[in-house]
């Protein structure tokens, strides 16, 4: 009977070592489904902070659980078994990750392409709402079909202790006291247990609490380097107009002491000002291009034929000393971008490579159909996979290091020396690139010559054929049009219609849009409308709707020095608006009127 007793101790003792095993593996386990259910949702979370804001920092949570997510399946898979009844619950989870990765991807993808309005219909429809409920579904029953195993086992070890007992009591009292020791030393263990998951609990909760801490420095950090951005962007800016502006200033006030003193030699101050001013406004329309914020004007492009016509002025531009060549894939897909924008990007990077390779070298452009699939696309951000036209340029220059490469598209960063650059010219290509809805890629190593990739997204639909515009059959004839100008800037105003009228325009000018609606009325002989488009009470978009409206021969011409959604959307001019950015010269103006008055 004593060794029965030793015996039947030594079955319950190996069975509480194996139920604190399975107990473990129970908290092991249900510890892997924990980190599972964070997973999705941290993605939702950079999912959510990317939708709401933009900003493509909020979506490196989102990666980071994309990727982690099948190596914690994996772990769970070898702690279940093919025929065990977890299995299916955890093909449950498996398949509503499944879902609710795909309606976090889907609208990440539509919100890049644009469509931020269908992207979060997509979030409310409840879709993942509902994948995440079945998934805490699933897990609540694996929890609940552990919880019973754990519990059948201590009953099972709770009725052979019972009955352990007995047989003591009717064997000897050293075997009584042989059982309760026995029984004392198990309740240690079991407190030993407790004691080992209240600590496991301390330290998730420090956990948490130090996760809580990195994250709000990593908070503090990007906005640091955020505002290091925007003071260097600043810098660069006042930097750059402040030095036109003293040549302006400069040459102003050294033109108007001369006409004090009777002299008209003033020529030379007129043409430096004048030059400083053009440079000032194309640098404000470089830093728009970088921002994604210029209006552009796409049509249906030939990237083969607008490089054959581009090459006298690639001659011009590089001079005879570099060798130019050119590689064009013949069946070349069709692109829908500003063809104007595509050549001073091209142009750009030409004059870049000509200054990389000095007085010797070879500059090839190359175009290809390119397809970017789903594998590069998941390792470069904002890049949607798909078919791309690519316009290549490479040169034999110096290359550039790693260092270079990544701040290559920052606007202000040159490696030229002192006045042979701004910096803004790949800033430019960039904004250009990025905002007609493509990719640019650069290619280079120290002494082996650089090349950057442009890839533009093929057009598919039906070529539009472009309506001719221009002065007619007889551009020299005498202007007999009146031209209503609204400009709410006064000093803007006079300039303005000071021009026109010297382009031999009658013209009329107003303050408001209430005020040009009372002059269209009083003057129904006005051919066009000159507007600006921000204004207060009545836009120029508005201002234009009401009197087309009321006059439906009267043409349109909008100008603006930055443009809202009044006529531009994604950065596309609307169709049909003719449009005229500020500053302009008179010749601008002069061919925009006269393009505009002559169509029919």
């Amino acid at each position: 009977m004593l060794a029965l007793i030793v015996g039947t101790r030594a079955m319950l003792v190996e069975g509480q070592r194996a139920n604190r095993a399975a107990a473990r593996e129970t908290i092991e386990y249900q510890e892997l489904l924990s980190g599972l259910l964070s997973l999705p949702q941290d993605a939702e979370s950079g999912q959510r902070g990317y939708l709401l804001t933009g900003e493509k920092s909020y979506l490196e949570p989102y990666r980071k659980a994309v990727e982690a997510i099948p190596g914690q399946l994996a772990r769970i898979d070898t702690m279940t078994a093919s025929d065990d009844q977890l299995a299916p619950q955890v093909s449950h989870i498996k398949d509503a990750l499944s879902q609710k990765q795909a309606e976090l991807a889907e609208t990440i993808v539509l919100y890049d392409r644009g469509d931020a309005v269908k992207a979060l219909e997509l979030v409310r429809s409840g879709q993942g709402k509902a994948a995440m409920d079945e998934v805490r579904a699933s897990m609540d029953t694996i929890r609940r079909i552990g919880a019973a195993a754990v519990a059948k086992r201590d009953e099972h070890t709770d009725q052979v202790e019972a009955w352990l007992r007995i047989g003591s009591l009717a064997a000897l009292l050293a075997i009584f006291l042989l059982g309760t020791y026995t029984i004392r030393e198990s309740r240690r263990r079991f407190r030993e247990v407790a004691v080992a998951q209240d600590e496991l609990t301390r330290k998730n909760i420090a956990l948490g609490n130090e996760i809580q801490t990195r994250e709000n420095a990593e908070s503090q950090i990007r906005q640091m380097q955020k505002m290091e951005a925007v003071g260097q962007l600043t810098g660069g800016i006042a930097h750059d107009f402040n030095n036109m502006l003293a040549v302006i200033i400069s040459a102003m006030n050294l033109a108007q002491r001369k006409l004090e003193r009777g002299e008209h030699d003033i020529a030379k101050f007129i043409e430096a000002a004048i030059d400083a001013a053009n440079r000032a406004a194309n640098l404000t329309a470089r830093l728009l291009a970088f921002s994604r914020q210029q209006p552009l004007a796409p049509q249906i492009v030939d990237t083969n034929r607008l490089l054959t016509g581009m090459s006298d002025l690639l001659r011009r531009a590089l001079g005879e000393s570099i060798r130019i060549e050119t590689v064009l894939a013949g069946g070349l897909w069709k692109t829908h971008a500003d063809p104007s924008q595509i050549e001073n990007a091209i142009l750009n990077l030409a004059v870049n490579a000509r200054d990389a390779m000095g007085d010797d070298g070879k500059l090839t452009i190359e175009t290809a159909n390119s397809h970017l699939d789903d594998s590069y696309a998941g390792t470069h951000a904002e890049v949607t996979a798909g078919q791309y036209v690519m316009i290549a340029v490479s040169d034999t220059g110096s290359g550039m290091v790693p260092d270079t490469i990544a701040k290559a598209f920052e606007p202000f960063f040159t490696t030229k020396p002192v006045n042979k650059g701004t910096g803004l010219g790949l800033s430019q290509v960039y904004g250009f690139v990025k905002q007609s809805g493509g990719h640019v890629k650069i290619y280079s190593e120290p002494g082996e010559g650089t090349t950057i990739k442009i890839y533009l997204p093929r057009f598919f639909g039906p070529e539009e054929v472009a309506m001719p515009t221009g002065r007619g059959d007889n551009p020299a004839a005498p202007v007999t049009e009146t031209i209503l100008v609204v400009e709410d800037d006064a000093r803007v105003r006079a300039s303005t219609t000071d021009a026109i009228r010297e382009l031999g325009y009658t013209v009329i000018h107003v303050g408001s849009g209430q005020e040009a609606l009372q002059a269209l009325a009083e003057n129904p002989g006005i051919a066009l409308l000159f507007t600006d488009i921000v204004m207060p009470v009545m836009n120029g978009r508005k201002l234009a709707e009401e009197a087309v409206a009321r006059m439906p021969q009267l043409k349109v011409i909008f100008t603006t020095g930055f443009t809202r959604n009044a006529v531009v959307h994604n950065g596309v001019l609307d169709h049909d608006v003719h449009f005229l950015a500020k500053p302009f010269t008179i010749e601008q103006l002069a061919a925009k009127l006269r393009d505009v008055l002559d169509m029919k």
